[in-house]
């Protein structure tokens, strides 16, 4: 029985790598939907920076990333 031993590094260093980014751009995407649009005494009128939905859009576009990385892992599984 012969493993191939770089092969199986090759594969479990892959794996932790993209292991550790997909559970970090999920990570962006909670603290990206926990920033409040509005500070607590500012009205809509008041607020004039765009950061709270600028936030939420990065978070979306990081929720969207890690779906296409499921679904593409699924893809990969089945065919």
């Amino acid at each position: 029985m012969h493993i191939d031993w770089a092969a199986l590094g090759q594969v479990f260093g892959v794996s932790l790598v993209v292991t550790v980014g997909l559970v970090g751009v999920f990570t962006l995407g909670i603290v990206g939907t926990s920033r409040k649009t509005e500070t607590a005494g500012a009205t809509a009128a008041t607020s004039t920076d765009g950061s709270g939905a600028l936030a939420r859009t990065g978070a979306y576009a990081c929720f969207a990333l890690c779906a296409a990385a499921v679904g593409y892992g699924i893809y990969l599984i089945v065919a």
